[in-house]
């Protein structure tokens, strides 16, 4: 994966990078890779607390960010978003996708400025559950962690040695107070992330999953869910009307030298 950013950076011709760091597991994993493969001087961190952000997230991405001794930069926010969301009575939801399409207003305006590439930290089991917000935390320049399940990332995170506390905690979007993805999903990374695993990297039919001991009630919930939201795993279709088109015949246009 360190070797995966560099490839890409170089293909990219942008040596630098900057990566949202919210004091979870995925973006601290995904600033640990980066650092390996550009340095220190060449990647930023931006931490962007909303209001109802934990203490704790501010106090471990600056923990993560120290390690690395990488420049960072705090941006709350909680106006902007807030203006977003205005007097409407919109539900945890809703108002969780504006403030993640808002932090990611200001990761790619602070990429502008620094001239860097956005880093994914997306892992496997949230893009194929669509446990992401489309145009927020999903978007990206490159990621490294797409191909890693929840609980891959958590054994590579003991690997590079990242703090405990940020390991041992329990995964959240910390978009509201008392929020936790494995209480919104409704089951555990480490559950779903098994059935994930032997029905999308080993082809497992409906009967193998069921024998493994998957009921067939959450086989058939946890496919409609990955079949949903498959809209958010691609870029925009469009329509084929030339000879080449863009992402269907004509997709190598980064491998370019200018």
């Amino acid at each position: 994966m360190v070797d995966f950013i560099k490839q890409e950076t170089e293909r990219f011709a942008i040596k630098k990078c900057v990566i949202g760091l919210s004091g979870g597991i995925d973006s601290s994993v995904a600033a640990y890779l980066t650092q390996k493969a550009v340095g220190s001087n060449n990647l930023f961190g931006l931490l962007m607390p909303y209001k109802a952000s934990s203490k704790d997230s501010i106090t471990d991405a600056l923990t993560v960010a120290n390690k690395l001794k990488i420049k960072t930069k705090v941006i709350d926010v909680t106006d902007a978003a807030d203006a977003l969301v205005g007097n409407g009575k919109l539900d945890n939801v809703r108002r969780g996708n504006i403030i993640a399409r808002t932090r990611m207003i200001y990761l790619y305006d602070y990429s502008f400025e620094k001239h860097a590439l956005v880093i994914g930290t997306g892992n496997k089991t949230e893009l194929l559950l669509g446990y992401t917000t489309l145009y927020g935390d999903s978007a990206s320049a490159i990621n490294p962690l797409g191909d890693l399940y929840k609980t891959q990332v958590w054994q590579l995170a003991g690997l590079l040695k990242i703090p405990k506390n940020i390991i041992k905690k329990k995964p959240s979007a910390d978009l509201w107070i008392g929020q936790t993805d494995e209480g919104e999903l409704g089951f555990t990374y480490e559950f779903v992330d098994k059935f994930l695993y032997y029905l999308i990297d080993c082809r497992y039919t409906d009967e193998e999953l069921n024998k493994l001991g998957f009921k067939r009630d959450f086989i058939k919930r946890v496919k409609h869910i990955i079949v949903r939201n498959q809209f958010k795993r691609v870029p925009p279709v469009i329509a084929k009307v030339s000879n080449r088109t863009i992402n269907v015949d004509f997709r190598y246009n980064r491998d370019w030298k200018s």
